[in-house]
């Protein structure tokens, strides 16, 4: 006969056993979907246009951001983590990225959305290389699941320009 310990060690092994086999298979079943979101950002308005004391260019616009996430939503999505940046090739730097708006989309209820905003985030170049510089608007997604890996991607939206003038 074995000991009460040694059963309620197998049983709990047993267990934890099933418990990491049926992660997996849910980790795994997440990857059988193939998200297809939808987005559109419509720059409605360039606020102001400056060049600072220190050199630096600064922008502020307004923005119209629509997007349906709601295929990105399983049963194992926990949030998805959204935000978009504008992205432009300086002389310096062959990739810039400034985060302009972000946000946290708890359900696939909240997924599809239209929102008028402005940005959130300075969008600002050290030195005057804003004049007339063409930018993407790009929205990037980081989808947290309940179990498995994240999984990030994104949609770039080209044919963005800024004023060859400060206002």
């Amino acid at each position: 006969m074995h000991s009460f310990g040694y059963r309620a060690n197998a049983l709990l092994t047993f267990a934890v056993t099933i418990l990491a086999v049926m992660c997996t298979m849910a980790s795994f079943s997440d990857n059988l979907n193939a998200p297809s979101p939808t987005a559109d950002v419509q720059v409605l308005n360039i606020n102001w246009f400056q060049k600072h004391p220190n050199g630096n260019d600064e922008v502020s616009l307004t923005l119209n951001v629509s997007a349906d996430l709601q295929s990105m939503f399983t049963w194992n999505t926990k949030q998805v983590f959204v935000f978009l940046a504008a992205e432009y090739e300086t002389p310096q730097n062959s990739l810039n990225q400034v985060s302009l708006w972000d946000g946290i989309i708890a359900s696939k209820e909240h997924a599809k959305f239209w929102i008028q905003t402005t940005n959130e985030y300075r969008f600002t170049d050290q030195g005057s290389n804003l004049r007339g510089k063409e930018f993407n608007l790009t929205l990037h997604w980081h989808i947290m699941p309940k179990t498995g890996k994240m999984f990030a991607d994104k949609i770039v939206m080209t044919g963005y320009r800024l004023p060859e003038e400060y206002r």
